[in-house]
């Protein structure tokens, strides 16, 4: 991440994705709890609803070669240079993962070869990918910041993991959609603090990369003081997302469980097509036994 347009970009691509997540899984949860199933994506009618998918098939390779352009005709500092080529990797990689969302919902049951199991765990290893190059070439300040943006992707990989192994593990799938919701709003503060210079931190100036070449870059803070003080707001302001964010996705949970009216594919669609034929299976088993 090297300027507040690629921040923004990455709030952009988190934030309303876990909050769909959110959403979804909880209201798929509430109506079955028994019959759970995490989906790669949460389809549902009429078709338009699920446009911000294909909105993101169409968005992440140009943002992935436009990186890739700016990396060649660069010729600023290395560290920014190669942060806009692993920035194009990390979206190129989205982007495969995207199609192989959009290839298991058209194939279906069809394909052994694209199922969800093996989309989940190319989801993990996607997220440990973007993990292994975060925050290169940044240090003190600054990497200390990034370090939680690493925090959140291991949380992310891990819930991806652990669902191509267990898909009714509901446990892991508020993970997920929680961890893209915070790492949206954290990348929206990283941005607008290491970035910018009115909103950034007191007695320090934004991340620049024209400066003397360095082998790491960082705020440059007046004093040590500014430093020490910045590194203590930052660490407050991710303890105030953490709790911004739990009680996001409890409270949705809760309205939700609440209120069924607010419940997505709560009517129809096929995001309940799958455990409707084993509910009514259930239903069924009394009278049988009856008889």
């Amino acid at each position: 991440m090297a300027s507040l347009a690629t921040h923004l970009s990455g709030f952009i691509l988190f934030f309303p994705v876990g909050l769909r997540r959110l959403l979804s899984s909880s209201s798929l949860y509430l109506h079955n709890p028994s019959h759970f199933r995490s989906k790669l994506w949460y389809f549902s009618d009429p078709k338009w609803k699920t446009l911000d998918l294909y909105a993101l098939l169409v968005a992440l390779p140009i943002f992935s070669f436009s990186e890739f352009f700016l990396f060649f005709s660069f010729s600023g500092h290395p560290t920014y240079k190669f942060s806009l080529f692993h920035q194009s990797v990390a979206l190129l990689a989205f982007w495969v993962l995207t199609i192989l969302i959009v290839v298991r919902e058209h194939v279906g049951g069809t394909s052994s070869l694209v199922d969800e199991s093996f989309v989940f765990w190319f989801g993990g290893v996607v997220f440990l990918a973007e993990y292994s190059v975060m925050g290169k070439g940044v240090s003190g300040l600054a990497g200390n910041v990034y370090g939680f943006l690493g925090g959140l992707t291991l949380v992310c990989a891990g819930a991806c993991i652990y669902l191509a192994v267990k898909p009714s593990a509901f446990f892991a799938e508020f993970l997920l959609s929680s961890g893209l919701v915070f790492k949206g709003t954290w990348l929206l503060q990283v941005g607008f603090s290491l970035y910018t210079d009115v909103l950034g931190l007191k007695g320090c100036g934004k991340i620049s990369f024209l400066g003397p070449r360095k082998e790491s870059v960082d705020v440059q803070c007046d004093l040590d003081e500014d430093s020490s003080r910045g590194v203590a707001l930052m660490q407050f302001l991710f303890t105030v997302h953490a709790i911004g964010v739990m009680v996001l996705g409890l409270g949705v949970f809760g309205v939700l469980a609440g209120n069924r009216s607010l419940r997505c594919g709560e009517a129809r669609g096929p995001l309940l097509a799958e455990i409707e034929p084993a509910s009514s299976r259930m239903r069924a088993l009394p009278d049988l036994e009856m008889e």
